[in-house]
């Protein structure tokens, strides 16, 4: 082999070395043209900063009332909504009722008693005539509000109102509710007198 050729070739234990050279402008464009569209499409298909998503709500607990419910805050929610669409113009929604109007449900001994036979008899059938409620005599006309309502939106209305406003009962459900409307043979109103001669 000649002295030429020799000096030509690359020993096989030599270590390889590292050459700089500068990246190519396109390639840091159009990385930065991706990052923007990236940003953009993120911006657009998520709610960081969607004035849907945020701007309705002004804090956490009204956040909260907004989120979907089961069990038993489900029927507390749903009694709410029915109480105040169908009792809340006369019983006022804080519970209070309305003098000369509607009797208060707030520590009313028909809401807070034991048993729910007196209570659901009233909106099924309405009332009529004298009523005391809280040591005070009401002179009532109450229509039937309840007879339209299912067992089930009853039942959570009837808990709504025995766990409401200082009141302190058990929950209603809706088997319990038909039992009692399966009783139920008339379909006139009832007085004061009548409702006590039943039980609880």
């Amino acid at each position: 082999m000649s002295d030429e050729s020799k000096s030509c070739a690359t020993p096989s234990n030599a270590e390889p070395t590292a050459t700089r050279s500068t990246v190519p402008m396109w390639i840091f464009s159009a990385t930065l043209v991706l990052i923007y569209l990236g940003t953009v499409y993120f911006d657009h298909h998520s709610g960081w900063f969607s004035a849907k998503v945020y701007s309705p709500y002004a804090n956490v607990d009204e956040l909260e009332l907004y989120q979907p419910k089961s069990g038993a805050a489900a029927q507390l929610a749903r009694g709410k909504q029915v109480y105040e669409q169908v009792c809340g113009l006369c019983h006022g929604v804080d519970g209070l009722g309305k003098p000369g109007q509607a009797p208060p449900l707030a520590e009313s001994e028909f809401v807070t008693a034991k048993g729910i036979t007196r209570l659901t008899h009233i909106p099924l059938l309405g009332v009529t005539g004298s009523i005391k409620v809280q040591g005070k005599d009401w002179n009532m006309a109450m229509a039937a509000m309840g007879a339209g309502l299912s067992d089930s939106d009853l039942a959570s209305v009837l808990t709504y109102i025995r766990t409401s406003w200082g009141n302190h009962a058990e929950v209603v459900d809706a088997d319990a509710v038909k039992a009692v409307r399966a009783t139920i043979k008339s379909s006139a109103p009832m007085n004061g007198d009548q409702l006590m001669k039943m039980p609880e």
